[in-house]
């Protein structure tokens, strides 16, 4: 028992957010064991609400160009609202924390604007990785629930990625283009797209991104007794 918590606690902290990756792909079957164990996720009633679908070779190029044309637009059609300025308090702290960071690794200053679009648009190149998994719901009530049961997919896809030796990088604004992406991939209407999660190998001279710091444990949880 004492090793497997070792492993586990490792694996958590090795999960990170990688934005530069390797042009090789995996294997079909690398993947569908990665699909295989993210499918062990808990969900409500056990309804399993997640549909993914998963980009590679020439439909992930040709998403790619529909998706940084859509931006040159700035023709947006998330499912869901968002404003990640709206975050309260250290929340936001966090977000702006993270921003610098990155930006600073990358070397672009807060007022090279050419940069930081430039910078925005390699997330719809998907930072390089070769395949792209996109992570549908069906509406049912407000969302909530399901939204919940669609995070811990995700987890779960993530920390397989990591455990295998791959990885990957959720990604929010590749769900501010359902429409686009719906449409390129034939997927009816009544599926909402929450967010997108870019994997494949690591980039092992990508720029290095210090990890976040995390809030104490006392910041975010309370012990009742």
């Amino acid at each position: 028992m004492m090793d497997q918590s070792q492993s586990f606690h490792d694996l958590v902290r090795r999960r990170q957010s990688v934005r530069q990756f390797l042009a090789q792909p995996l294997e079909a079957t690398q993947i569908k064991a990665v699909l295989e164990d993210a499918q062990r996720a808990p969900s409500n009633c056990n309804t399993q609400p997640w549909h993914v679908h998963v980009v590679s070779g020439a439909t992930r190029a040709s998403l790619t160009q529909v998706l940084i044309e859509q931006a040159e637009k700035a023709s947006y059609s998330p499912d869901f609202s968002w404003d990640e300025t709206a975050f309260p308090g250290r929340l936001d702290e966090r977000r702006r924390a993270q921003g610098k960071a990155y930006y600073e690794a990358l070397g672009i200053a807060r007022e090279d604007k050419a940069g930081r679009h430039e910078a925005i648009l390699r997330n719809l190149d998907f930072f390089g990785a070769p395949h792209a998994a996109f992570l549908f719901m069906p509406s049912v009530g407000d969302g909530v629930r399901v939204a919940a049961d669609i995070g811990m997919y995700a987890q779960t896809f993530l920390l397989s990625l990591t455990a295998r030796g791959y990885a990957g990088i959720p990604q929010t604004l590749l769900g501010l283009f359902a429409d686009p992406i719906r449409e390129h991939l034939g997927i009816p209407d009544e599926m909402k797209l929450l967010f997108g999660i870019s994997f494949g190998y690591a980039d092992p001279t990508a720029l290095s991104v210090a990890p976040m710091p995390r809030a104490a444990i006392g910041d975010s949880s309370v012990m009742h007794v």
